[in-house]
């Protein structure tokens, strides 16, 4: 995360990065600023705020530039377009250089002075500690409905024992970000992905408050989009580097189906006769399902090994390792 060309020798030294994404919320920025610098103060350490425009069409760039001209604790990473909440915060993140980094929502509806809160459990070895609205106040319809939906699906399918994966706000350690890798709209889901490295993660109560100015960026569409993104977490996860044992088990109960009902229509046509039984004119549509299943099967097998290939070379290739250490002990150390 330490920016291009820069040593690990002249990388400051900072305790907390808080980074900051920003769509059109011109009216929340600099009372959000002051709140966090009120909180951050309040800490004793160093820090640093990272502040991300995500192509803003109103004053957002111009109230983040002034900060930042007159604040040297303030970074702003201005994207040349609206790219989503998730390339937002990779962005940030890519760009602090805190041991912990913060992550909030820059529309007030995280409140800054429960910071403190989500820092105290990595004092006792937690890698990440997630905000859970526990009492939310969004439109039920809307928001906490869907929300409810998702929540209970992703501790399903993840393992995941917290009860708000769509909360930005979050404290990471900065070691684990560096095996997150965020694409597509998987910025909700990074306590799921960082399960899969091995991190330990706890969540907190903290508030949500009511939006005051400005207009949410949410939709019942998003929550159509997230639940798309179930399954692919869900592979990620499971199956990322066995894609064969994801396709393996409908493949192989559709092959057992197809073959049952050819067996069966084989068998049939043997005890009618076999000139005088037609399968195609007395059994033509399970003939065609048997035939469908089978080359069905045949596909997805095939795919899977593909899949296998792809994923040998990605890893062989780049180096990339299968797995993740914590630490490592040995008589006298430990790294």
């Amino acid at each position: 995360m330490v920016e291009q060309g820069q040593s690990q020798a002249e990388r400051p030294t900072l305790s907390y990065s808080v980074v900051v994404p920003f769509y059109n919320e011109a009216q929340n920025v600099e009372e959000l600023y002051r709140r966090l610098v009120a909180v951050l103060d309040g800490l004793g350490k160093p820090y640093e705020m990272v502040f991300v425009d995500d192509g803003s069409l109103d004053q957002t760039r111009v109230v983040l530039e002034r900060l930042a001209g007159s604040d040297e604790r303030v970074t702003v990473i201005e994207l040349r377009r609206n790219f989503g909440q998730t390339a937002a915060l990779a962005a940030g993140f890519d760009h602090a250089l805190g041991d912990v980094i913060v992550a909030l929502d820059g529309d007030l509806q995280h409140a800054p002075e429960d910071i403190p809160a989500l820092l105290a459990p990595l004092d006792d070895g937690y890698d990440l500690v997630s905000g859970w609205r526990k009492d939310r106040v969004d439109n039920f319809w809307l928001r906490r409905l869907p929300s409810a939906v998702a929540n209970r699906l992703m501790r399903w399918l993840s393992g995941v024992p917290i009860h708000d994966f769509g909360t930005t706000f979050k404290a990471y350690r900065r070691d684990l970000l560096q095996h997150i890798h965020l694409y597509g709209e998987l910025h909700r889901f990074i306590p799921a992905l960082a399960s899969a490295v091995g991190a330990r993660i706890c969540e907190v109560p903290v508030r949500n408050v009511v939006r005051a100015r400005g207009k949410s960026k949410y939709g019942l569409g998003r929550t159509f989009r997230v639940l798309m993104d179930l399954v692919t977490v869900r592979f990620l996860i499971r199956y990322l580097t066995r894609p064969l044992h994801f396709v393996g088990v409908p493949a192989l109960i559709m092959f057992l189906l197809g073959a049952g009902i050819e067996l069966g229509l084989f068998f049939e046509k043997l005890a009618k006769g076999w000139e005088r039984f037609h399968l195609m004119q007395s059994r033509g549509p399970l003939l065609l399902i048997g035939i469908f299943l089978l080359t069905a099967s045949l596909l997805l097998l095939v795919t899977g090994l593909l899949g296998e290939l792809i994923v040998r070379t990605y890893y062989e290739s780049q180096g990339k390792r299968i797995y993740y250490v914590r630490r490592i002990r040995r008589k006298g150390t430990s790294a």
